[in-house]
């Protein structure tokens, strides 16, 4: 049975009791259905209105997403007078050589499990936490318990901050001495961690497939996140910082942070020109070179 990552987010219809979305979290939704086959190639769209509703915005945000999401060349028929309907052949929109930055929780999730239909899977990832790639796997850990998929080996390799370091971020606003942001992150980052392990490693006692993961540690926050699939594509995104305000021990704080599930990812192929050839290739050897000199044991406690 697979473990469920903690705060996953949810795909449900009543959106009233839900803060009022941006354009852009209308469109990164209608993209995810599309990508998913909810909403299938020649299929009409909900009406502006009934979008309008489903999601708690006005008319005019649903009209931005939908444009958007046009010139994505995933919709056409994008107009204020009838629905709009899913292009006939989004795949090259969505995952082909060109194909436009997506966030990390839309894009990353198709990127490995098609790596996952190698015999052997190399996984490397850079990250915070580790939580936008335990959900990413949510999908081709189903296939290989469906019996669609069964590769015979896994590797993933897995860089996070140190414990011992002073996080850059988040970080409160007014700089005080406060260490609840970092035990927070460290709780976190240690629950993701261990979700991670546990799903791939039950995939030897369940399906026999040669697993190996490993975590270790750096010395400082990473300021982007990087994935290494298979030698062959790797997905970069910036940790954008944002302020905002949460309620931790029953005192609201003012901090600043990132949201790394929406970090837009920006993808490279080996192969795919000059350009995405030579990122792929230094950024392997920019992860090997962190990961053989600088970087620590990591031992997920808790």
């Amino acid at each position: 049975m697979v473990v469920d990552p903690e705060h996953v987010a949810v795909n449900g219809r009543k959106r009233s009791q839900q803060p009022q979305r941006s354009h852009r979290e209308v469109a990164d939704e209608l993209r995810t259905r599309i990508r998913s086959g909810e909403l299938r190639p020649g299929q009409r769209m909900p009406t502006q209105a009934q979008l309008a509703d489903e999601f708690g915005v006005e008319r005019g945000a649903v009209r931005q997403a939908l444009r958007i999401l046009q010139s994505e060349h995933l919709l056409s028929n994008v107009s204020k007078g009838s629905p709009a309907t899913v292009a006939q052949d989004v795949g090259p929109a969505l995952t082909g050589p060109g194909a436009p930055p997506q966030p990390t929780m839309v894009a990353l999730a198709s990127r490995i499990t098609a790596a996952f239909s190698a015999p052997h899977v190399e996984i490397d990832a850079l990250c915070l936490t580790a939580v936008s790639l335990t959900l990413a796997m949510g999908e081709p850990l189903r296939l290989i318990h469906e019996g669609r998929i069964k590769p015979a080996r896994v590797d993933v390799r897995v860089l996070l901050p140190s414990s011992d370091i002073d996080l850059a971020f988040p970080a409160l606003v007014d700089d005080t001495v406060d260490d609840r942001l970092q035990r927070r992150w460290l709780a976190h980052r240690n629950a993701q961690g261990q979700v991670l392990k546990h799903n791939l490693l039950a995939l030897r006692a369940t399906h026999g497939i040669d697993v190996h993961i490993t975590f270790r540690a750096l010395p400082f926050t990473p300021p982007v996140k990087l994935y290494l699939l298979n030698g062959a594509e790797a997905l970069f995104a910036y940790y954008t910082l944002t302020r905002r305000g949460e309620e931790i021990d029953h005192e609201y704080l003012e901090m600043y942070d990132a949201e790394g599930t929406q970090s837009m990812l920006f993808p490279f192929e080996q192969g795919d020109g000059m350009r995405d050839t030579t990122f792929v290739e230094q950024s392997h050897l920019w992860f090997n070179a962190l990961w053989e000199t600088i970087s620590s044991e990591l031992v997920l406690t808790g």
